[in-house]
């Protein structure tokens, strides 16, 4: 049995429930593991806490492991578990994420599995099922079907500014200076090249940012969803034509979502500043995506 750990932000869960659903396509017998949000301690040290999102979307499919086939990949905890994990390494069948992309995994067939799996790669097969799956429901706003409507109906290009906790000194270090201001006026400037009639909307968890930034009768900041609510920014990028991301699994779904066959999405070179940039390998392992750096500068 294949048991994938969900822990993490909608992003990372929604890229968790896809490697999933990649192995049920594969043929494999598959479960998640939600322990992560339903046992307190395991988020003691987790900077801010988070909620299992992925029962947000309606009638989302999967089947969530029990806690005997978990313990017969990882054992129990206990201090006889501990010692013959130490004496057998192999009696305890974990895997854990090291690198962008690891094509190993889907020969195993009784491994635990613990990563966020963000590349593009592991699912970009069956994202056209993916789309038919992830269905979110109706929304309590109004503001949402019109906006949508209008996306379809127009130019529409997707810009996500993420800053909020990406402000945070630890986060600032690892995710900083990678979507620069210069990133997005290179990002408009190639979707303005392609569609010079494009229409920008901007979504950012700091309106107040964003509308000093993006400031102009071409863009929209979108300023409807909240909260809980705030997943209902993935589906009104998904209606956007075209997507920019941040480098943010958050704005990846709004463009891996998005069912438009003449799509351009732009993504940010690197994820994170630990991540040296290999310019043959990330066109690989994300195929069809366009790839810029801080500068503004498609690589």
């Amino acid at each position: 049995m294949i048991i994938i750990q969900v822990a993490g932000g909608l992003g990372n869960q929604m890229q968790q429930y896809a490697l999933y659903r990649k192995f049920l396509n594969i043929g494999a017998d598959a479960r998640l593991d939600i322990s992560w949000f339903t046992e307190s301690s395991r988020q003691d040290r987790v900077y801010a806490r988070r909620q299992l999102e992925l029962d947000y979307f309606e009638g989302l499919p999967y089947e969530i492991c029990t806690r005997e086939e978990k313990e017969a990949l990882v054992g129990d905890g206990s201090l006889g578990a501990k010692i013959k994990g130490k004496l057998f390494p192999g009696s305890r069948k974990v895997f854990q994420e090291t690198d962008m992309y690891h094509p190993e995994i889907f020969e195993y067939r009784d491994r635990y599995l613990c990563g966020y799996f963000a590349c593009e790669k592991y699912y970009a097969d069956i994202l056209g099922k993916l789309r038919e799956t992830i269905k979110f429901p109706p929304g309590a706003d109004s503001s949402n079907v019109r906006l949508a409507e209008e996306m379809r109906q127009a130019e529409s290009v997707s810009i996500h500014v993420r800053r909020g906790d990406y402000l945070d000194p630890e986060n600032a270090a690892m995710f900083g200076g990678i979507c620069t201001e210069d990133y997005y006026k290179g990002a408009i400037r190639e979707m303005k090249q392609l569609y010079p009639r494009a229409h920008f909307y901007v979504f950012s968890d700091d309106t107040g940012y964003a509308r000093e930034v993006f400031a102009g009768d071409e863009y929209t900041v979108v300023d409807v969803n909240r909260g809980k609510d705030s997943f209902y920014d993935i589906w009104l990028m998904s209606n956007c034509k075209h997507n920019i991301c941040a480098n943010s699994t958050f704005s990846f779904w709004g463009a891996r979502l998005n069912g438009n066959r003449e799509k351009v999405m732009i993504r940010p070179w690197i994820h994170k500043n630990t991540q040296k940039f290999d310019p043959e390998r990330m066109h690989d392992l994300w195929a069809g995506w366009v790839l810029m750096d801080h500068k503004g500068n498609v690589v």
